[in-house]
């Protein structure tokens, strides 16, 4: 394996979170969210505000640092507690503020959160607007589009009605990356509607769904960047992933110890050598979010926007 770059730093020990003030099913987005099931139930708002204190306070008690910002009441925000799809924070001091879209998920793109970011002592020095590709039909939501390579500058992405060539080709201009992308497919052959569904990233290993890439060109390209970027591939199948078992997240606590973030349903749904793989890399953190996974189509990573600004 090839040893990592000085310069840059894959795993965040700091986060933000949105808690969600009125979760729900998106009819919006379900279109080209497989992984979301349903209308949600009546009490499903408080089951997931439960859901999301609960993994709050395991990623505390983890040593890292959640920043929590409220979602406002008005207009409703069903998917406000993804905030990674709106919005990156970069450690040269870019925020880089993403197209999205369902029309319904704008509304999550707030200043409050980055100025509660600001008053905890983080820096701002640049801030991105790729919104204007909306205008043209184009999106590309943030980490759950991009899986970053962040050492080696490299943006996996898999084509989807989200994530589109124009934005993509401008973020990786303006940010300094070089594109991975290929085509993957998720539940009923449909293109899976976002890369980090399938893949995460962390310092020395890669778990990915081979199976959901099709072209056995494009699977080759994948392994072999990973590999020859010193990745160990952890392997998971389509069933898996359907378990939300490829949506997690690499991160550090404040005293640099390896974490690794994921909920109870996608561990649970990973073979005993997987879990031993993983835990090479990190202490697993997990906590259950049913009413978020089953109604929002997302899971764990896709709650956390990480936190690289300068402080």
């Amino acid at each position: 394996m090839n040893p990592l770059p000085e310069s840059d730093q894959q795993c965040a020990d700091a986060v933000l979170m949105i808690r969600p003030a009125r979760f729900g099913a998106n009819p919006e987005t379900a279109a080209s969210n497989r992984f979301q099931q349903g209308g949600a139930a009546q009490d499903a708002p408080l089951a997931a505000q439960r859901e999301f204190e609960d993994l709050v306070q395991q990623l505390s008690n983890a040593g890292v640092g959640v920043h929590v910002a409220d979602d406002s009441l008005e207009p409703v925000k069903p998917d406000a507690c993804f905030p990674n799809n709106w919005v990156s924070f970069h450690d040269d001091g870019s925020v880089v503020i993403y197209p999205l879209m369902a029309t319904s998920r704008r509304a999550e793109r707030r200043e409050e959160p980055i100025a509660l970011l600001r008053a905890a002592g983080f820096r701002v020095t640049r801030r991105i607007d790729l919104t204007h590709w909306e205008k043209r039909g184009e999106y590309l939501e943030g980490t759950g589009s991009l899986v970053l390579d962040r050492c080696h500058r490299i943006a996996y992405a898999c084509w989807s009605p989200r994530t589109t060539p124009g934005a993509l080709e401008d973020f990786a201009t303006r940010l300094g990356y070089r594109v991975v992308s290929f085509d993957a497919q998720g539940p009923g052959g449909q293109a899976i509607y976002h890369t980090n569904v399938m893949m995460a990233i962390g310092e020395r290993f890669a778990l990915l769904c081979p199976e959901a890439i099709p072209d056995e060109g494009q699977r080759a390209v994948v392994l072999r960047t990973l590999e020859e970027s010193g990745h160990e591939p952890i392997v998971i199948s389509i069933a898996q992933m359907n378990g939300f078992a490829g949506n997690l997240l690499a991160l550090m606590s404040g005293n640099g110890a390896p974490l690794i973030a994921m909920s109870t349903a996608a561990w649970d749904c990973l073979a005993p050598q997987q879990h031993r793989a993983l835990e090479r890399h990190g202490t697993i953190v997990t906590a259950p979010i049913p009413t978020i996974e089953r109604h929002g189509g997302g899971s764990v990573r896709c709650m956390i926007a990480e936190v690289f600004l300068p402080r």
